[in-house]
């Protein structure tokens, strides 16, 4: 007897498609504040009168925050329903961006940014489930490409937006901007968009257990990685604890999720080959995606002396590329192998970075255009068959949960991309300062010439201090060169992960076709 056929997908209506774009929408914003007061920080710093360590928390409590709830958005989405928690989630975000605006101290700031990281970062993987739940076949495609231009272009122009509003108007506004569209968002996705019914029976299954240990394995995690450069590593004792902490939590939180029989989060969606693959391409796409949005704008500000508006001037190319690659992605994604179509996006990745690990120091907009381009336009090649390998295999009840395991492997991947990047660029721009220095004695004709020359030059202006100022004046020139080394080193080597994943895309399996519905819709 012949197998019944699956069910026919139910039609898509103008509210499911306003409610749809809506939640995209949301996703931006949320995805938006990881990285828009990057370039405004020393302002943000300023108006709480706070120490650059201090203001760093700025950053670093809304990253902690949103990786911990990020895995668990599964486990509420299927309690509360998609609409619920998407609306709770929009509606928190934009009480919180409110509240951070009025911030007078920093320890309110801090605590606001947390909450506003945690409630908003479930708007993220909710965005990427509903995709595969909602949408059948081709539709699928085009949405795929769609979040995944929003999910790179978000962090990609956050420091442009951030520097420009900064400057026009103030830093308040990096967060005043957020509650007019979230409040429209929040009214749309509840008014509009209804794919699924809770399981309120979830309830009485609640982990508070596994909870705690999800929080502190994560957070841990992320405080280690934010701070432990700044801090020498494990020669602070507090990053000690904390690494001990998140190693200790993380293995009692694996083995209480593997042998629980309703988890908070199911890790058995590990089994699936394409799906631990896709996690692990997710990781690597997180290191480029987070780490050239930090190196290049440090290389613009250290080295070229940019403001941070400037440095948005020069990196918007990227997001550009973007935009005109997503078409290109889309239609390929229908006529492609994901796999090839994934080795070719890691490849343009790859070389963009290796294109870009030959700065000068005065390499400037038109220099970095090539390269930076390149990057904006490998980034859809590698997001949307990522996306499909990896989620495009599971059965309708395990995207959401995933949708979340996958979204905190992208963010885990930014997290331990720019903690590599600080450490090996501290170690590098010290290997090539003292390297410099050895060229730079009374012994080298060149460096004399030079000095005597600058000396000369300064002398009308300033006199006896002169030499002591032309002296300063090529420690500077030193220090330039190598900052300007060091950040290249980094940008080959991560070129060097990207070249390295190329050849994994081969041991993973060509999703099937899709011709039935995005899930289980009603």
């Amino acid at each position: 007897m012949a197998p019944p056929a699956p069910p026919a997908p139910r039609a898509l209506t103008w509210r499911d498609w306003v409610g749809f774009f809506a939640m995209v929408f949301g996703m931006f914003m949320a995805i938006l504040d990881i990285q828009i007061v990057s370039a405004s920080i020393d302002e943000i710093q300023a108006g709480l009168s706070a120490s650059p360590d201090e203001a760093s928390w700025v950053q670093t409590s809304y990253l902690i925050a949103e990786i911990v709830m990020i895995p668990l958005s599964g486990w509420l989405s299927r309690l509360l329903s998609t609409r619920v928690l998407f609306t709770l989630s929009a509606a928190g975000f934009t009480l919180f961006s409110l509240l951070c605006a009025s911030a007078t101290s920093l320890g309110a700031m801090v605590v606001y940014r947390a909450a506003q990281g945690f409630i908003g970062g479930a708007m993220i993987p909710t965005v990427f489930a509903t995709t595969f739940l909602l949408f059948p076949g081709q539709k699928r495609a085009q949405m795929s490409v769609l979040i995944g231009l929003v999910a790179t272009m978000a962090p990609t122009i956050g420091p442009t937006l951030g520097g420009w509003l900064t400057q026009v108007l103030s830093w308040h506004w990096l967060f005043l901007i957020n509650v007019p569209f979230g409040l429209l968002t929040v009214v749309l996705v509840w008014r509009l968009l209804d794919i699924d019914r809770p399981d309120r029976s979830l309830a009485r299954s609640f982990d508070l257990i596994g909870l705690t240990l999800m929080a502190a394995f994560l957070g841990a995690l992320e405080y280690v990685l934010e701070e432990g450069n700044r801090n020498d590593w494990f020669e602070d004792s507090t990053i000690t604890t904390f690494a001990l902490v998140s190693a200790v939590s993380g293995v009692l939180f694996f083995w209480r999720m593997l042998v629980r029989r309703d988890p908070m989060v199911e890790l058995r969606a590990f089994r699936n080959k394409n799906f631990a693959a896709g996690c692990l391409f997710s990781f690597v796409l997180g290191t480029g995606l987070y780490g050239g949005v930090y190196v290049v704008p440090l290389f613009l500000g250290r080295v070229r002396g940019y403001d941070s508006l400037q440095i948005g001037e020069t990196m918007f190319v990227t997001g550009i590329a973007m935009f005109l690659a997503s078409p290109i992605a889309g239609i390929l994604s229908s006529k492609v192998d994901p796999r090839r179509m994934l080795a070719a996006g890691l490849l343009m990745f790859g070389l963009s970075l290796w294109w870009l690990g030959h700065l000068t120091s005065q390499s400037a907009f038109w220099e970095m255009l090539g390269p930076q381009m390149l990057r904006g336009f490998s980034m859809m090649f590698v997001m949307l068959p990522t996306n499909t390998l990896a989620l495009g295999m599971l059965p309708p009840q395990q995207v959401k949960n995933a949708s979340g395991l996958y979204n905190l492997m992208r963010n885990l991947g930014g997290a331990v991309g720019l903690a590599m990047i600080n450490s090996i660029a501290t170690s590098r721009l010290a290997q090539h300062r003292l390297h410099l220095d050895e060229r730079v004695t009374w012994a080298r004709a060149g460096a004399v010439r030079m000095l005597d020359s600058m000396t000369a030059a300064m002398t009308p202006h300033l006199q006896g201090d002169a030499a002591a100022a032309a002296l300063r004046r090529l420690a500077l020139l030193v220090e330039r060169e190598a900052l300007t080394l060091a950040y290249n080193d980094v940008l080959l080597m991560m070129a060097l992960a990207f070249f390295i994943a190329i050849p994994l895309t081969f041991v993973l399996a060509r999703p099937m076709a899709a011709t039935g519905g995005g899930g289980d819709g009603h």
